[in-house]
C-alpha cells in the first residue's frame, strides 16, 4: 500500500488543532485515543511499556527534585508547535506560572523537552526532532530505549538542530536551562 502511495497522486486532508478539538468535541476522538496532530496528521501512539514507565517516572522524579519551582512540569500535555501541529512529549519543563497560559504552551514557553522512545525511536528522531527544531524549540532529548543511549539535540534552526550529542551509560547530562541539575544516564535509563 506504501509504495502505491508513494507512486500515485494522492491528496490528503490535513486538519488545524481546532479541527482536531472539535474532533474530540464531537466524539470523533475520545481522551482513550493515544493519538497526536502532527503537520494536519492525526498520527497513533505507540503502546507504553514497562520501560518507557520507568524512564518517564525516572526522569520527571530526577529533574523535579532538580529543578523544583524554577520551572513547570507539563508531562505527556500537548504542546501548540504551529497551527497544525501538537505533540505530546513525554516530558516537558515550560515557564511559569501556569496562569500566564490561554492555551497549551507554544516554543516560547518551553525550556526543553524529552521523548522516550522504544518502538517510537524512528518517528520521534526524523519527524519530531526536525519539527521541534524548525518550531525553535531550545533544546530535546530521546531517551533511546532501544541503543540504551540518550541523543541531545541542541541549536535549533529551520533545517534541524546543529548540534546533536550521544550520552551513553556513564556519561552525564545538564539541560541548558538548568546547567546545575546534572544527570547521570544511568538515572534516565532503566535497567536492562
Amino acid at each position: 500500500m506504501d509504495d502505491v502511495l508513494a507512486t500515485v497522486d494522492v491528496r490528503r486532508r490535513r486538519f488545524t488543532v481546532e479541527e482536531y478539538y472539535r474532533m474530540a468535541d464531537v466524539g470523533i476522538l475520545t481522551e482513550n485515543d493515544r493519538v497526536e496532530l502532527i503537520e494536519g496528521e492525526i498520527i497513533e501512539m505507540s503502546p507504553i511499556g514497562l520501560r518507557h514507565s520507568l524512564s518517564v517516572a525516572a526522569l520527571n522524579n530526577a529533574l523535579m527534585r532538580g529543578i523544583g519551582d524554577r520551572a513547570l512540569m507539563w508531562s505527556a500535555n500537548p504542546v501548540r508547535l504551529v497551527p497544525d501541529t501538537e505533540p505530546q512529549p513525554d516530558v516537558v519543563f515550560i515557564r511559569a506560572p501556569l496562569s500566564r497560559y490561554s492555551q497549551h504552551p507554544g516554543p516560547a514557553d518551553i525550556l526543553f523537552l524529552v521523548e522516550v522512545s522504544d518502538t517510537s525511536y524512528r518517528f520521534d528522531r526524523h519527524v519530531k526532532m526536525p519539527l521541534y527544531a524548525r518550531s525553535g524549540v531550545p533544546e530535546a532529548w530521546i531517551v533511546d530505549l532501544t541503543r540504551d543511549v540518550l541523543e541531545v539535540f541542541r541549536q535549533p534552526s529551520p533545517s534541524g538542530y546543529g548540534s546533536t550529542q550521544r550520552i551513553e551509560r556513564g556519561g552525564t547530562v545538564a539541560p541548558l536551562a538548568f546547567p546545575d541539575v546534572v544527570l547521570a544516564a544511568t538515572e534516565i535509563l532503566p535497567a536492562v
